[in-house]
């Protein structure tokens, strides 16, 4: 089953490694959704903190696709395939789009809402990779995790009047 330390994903062998592929792409189902929900905030900000926002919403989409390419790529270097299409990702995504009418201070605390649940959601994955002895997977989600944390604690403050 392992090459070079590489678990190979063979789709029904084991319940628990399906599991954590499916969590992978509800993942990236989640990334898209949050990539174009940041991109549209960046869009959209306005207010007396616009230069601001509209760099650091630039620097989360940028950031969150790279998470999203990286666990994409991972899933295919195991052997899943990763979930590709917008209905893909919409039909399995657990945090909602952006309605394009949300005021900045909304914005911002939704922001937060979703990196919190999202965070939650790593910690399954985390241990689910962990039951599958797949530290790659494992390690990647802690170190999204750790990230998303981190800008949960910023934005927090950035709401702070």
């Amino acid at each position: 089953m392992a090459k070079n330390n590489i678990v190979e994903y063979k789709q029904g062998e084991n319940r628990k490694v399906d599991q954590l592929v499916e969590l992978v792409n509800q993942e990236i189902a989640n990334f898209s959704v949050l990539y174009t929900k940041l991109h549209n905030y960046h869009w959209y900000v306005d207010g007396p903190h616009f230069f601001s926002l509209h760099v650091k919403l630039e620097e989360l989409y940028d950031e969150v696709t790279a998470h999203m390419d990286d666990l994409a790529e991972r899933l295919l270097a195991l052997g899943a395939k990763p979930v590709a299409t917008l209905k893909e990702q919409l039909d399995i995504a657990t945090i909602k789009e952006a309605t394009g009418k949300e005021e900045t201070e909304k914005m911002i605390q939704t922001i937060i809402s979703d990196f919190e649940q999202l965070s939650q959601e790593f910690s399954k994955a985390i241990e689910l990779a962990e039951e599958n002895t797949d530290q790659v997977t494992g390690d990647m989600f802690v170190g999204i995790q750790k990230s998303f944390e981190k800008h949960t604690w910023m934005l927090r403050a950035y709401l702070k009047k």
